[in-house]
């Protein structure tokens, strides 16, 4: 057994570093809807999150081992191919999180290491098969199977509380949605922190300190759980902003169907071990949540700028990587080289992104600030599906006309009032 090189810690340190990153970039698919219907104050929501991050670490390795010796094949990779891999990963995570998007850190780091071994070794060190099977379908499923179940459990709720008082059963609402934003950062954190520990496990068997096929060590278990409850603390309130107010505007009701839905999702495929992406799972939850109201409105103009960065998430992220991968074959400079320009990249980052801060106490001011675009007035999908569904419960009635008055002045503006309920 081998004792770990300088390179070798590097990339472990650098996996760290997409943790972090990881954890603050997804804290809104735990929290964003808690946020905005004021279940919870943002800083106590982080927190909470934070915590039961850390605790989802412990409860499973079915992802870890995907990650570890699924994607790729482990005897062809070497410890720079990992470094290349979680360059391009954190650049990726970083631009996404600077403009606001809920894009897929799993699929940065899936994208980071498919470019960085084809670089390295070709196409046939990718395991195909895998990546079809566990990566890709699951990425175009959990969205639409989230969507739907949040779509349906907001139905649900509406109707069977058609009778009951709007401000008790909104009370209710976000004590439930407490609990759903608890399970879904526990399901987050057996998902997430996991693609950590399985690619420091496929560097540690990279560079001979483990054997093939092993499970990740306890220190390696400890330490991604913790880079990414601390990442999670620290906020993503940009994404969190998004998720929250950009996408739809949500009552307790739909937040809590959108979060139990989300965290079903990603308990099932943690379990299955699929590499599931839980921004995908939440923002599908979100849009169905927000389809599931009479007069509910997808801002699919901001839907439109997600799936387009889902879709560059892996050939972008494997772009980079494979660029920082040809430039570390050149030797111990290669490295250092592709070191510092990840350095200085995530500093710039940083510091345009001080221009205009986005923290816990402004995080919901953005239909105010206007920062997430002119009005928009509801699609043909919107339009279809506040048709058909039924009034939601305890909604004053002068709502309910305005929502099905069939002309042009009828359409919800992003910047109208909200129900009673969403205060």
């Amino acid at each position: 057994m081998e004792h770990i090189t300088l390179l070798l810690a590097i990339v472990i340190v650098t996996a760290l570093v997409f943790d972090f990153t990881n954890g603050f970039h997804d804290t809104a698919n735990a929290m964003a809807t808690t946020i905005s219907t004021g279940a919870m104050k943002p800083k106590a929501a982080v927190a909470m999150s934070a915590v039961l991050n850390l605790v989802g670490a412990f409860l499973s390795v079915e992802v870890a081992k995907t990650i570890s010796s699924g994607i790729v094949n482990e005897s062809g990779i070497t410890p720079e191919v990992i470094f290349a891999a979680l360059v391009g990963a954190i650049l990726w995570n970083l631009l996404t999180w600077l403009v606001g998007l809920p894009s897929s850190s799993s699929h940065a780091l899936m994208g980071g290491l498919i470019g960085a071994t084809i670089a390295s070794v070709g196409v046939s060190g990718v395991n195909g098969g895998t990546v079809i099977t566990k990566v890709l379908i699951p990425a175009i499923a959990a969205p639409l199977v989230a969507g739907i179940g949040a779509y349906l459990a907001s139905r649900l709720t509406y109707r069977i509380g058609r009778n009951a008082d709007t401000k008790a059963t909104a009370k209710g609402y976000r004590a439930g949605q407490i609990a759903s934003a608890g399970l879904v950062s526990l399901a987050h954190g057996t998902n997430d922190a996991q693609k950590t520990m399985g690619i420091i496990t496929l560097a540690l068997v990279a560079g001979g300190v483990l054997n093939p096929g092993s499970n990740p060590p306890l220190w390696v278990i400890v330490s991604a759980g913790v880079a990414i409850a601390l990442g999670t603390y620290l906020g993503g309130w940009r994404i969190i902003r998004t998720m929250g107010k950009g996408l739809t505007d949500l009552q307790p009701q739909q937040g809590f169907a959108a979060q139990t839905s989300a965290a079903s999702v990603i308990l099932a495929s943690s379990n299955l071990g699929f590499s599931l992406s839980t921004t995908h799972s939440c923002s599908g939850a979100v849009m169905g949540a927000g389809l599931g109201r009479k007069g509910g409105v997808v801002r699919w103009s901001t839907a439109t700028r997600m799936f387009v960065a889902w879709g560059l998430t892996l050939p972008a992220a494997g772009l980079v990587a494979a660029g920082s991968e040809f430039v570390t074959q050149q030797g111990d400079w290669g490295v250092a080289v592709v070191a510092a320009f990840l350095i200085a990249s995530s500093a710039a980052i940083w510091v345009y992104s001080r221009r205009q801060v986005v923290d816990h106490t402004n995080v919901n001011e953005a239909d105010e600030a206007g920062e997430l675009g002119e009005t928009e007035t509801p699609g043909v999908v919107t339009t279809a599906m506040a048709a058909v569904t039924p009034p939601p419960a305890g909604v004053p009635a002068q709502d309910d006309i305005k929502t099905t008055i069939p002309a042009p002045s009828a359409a919800t503006s992003e910047s109208g009032p909200a129900s009673p309920a969403a205060v």
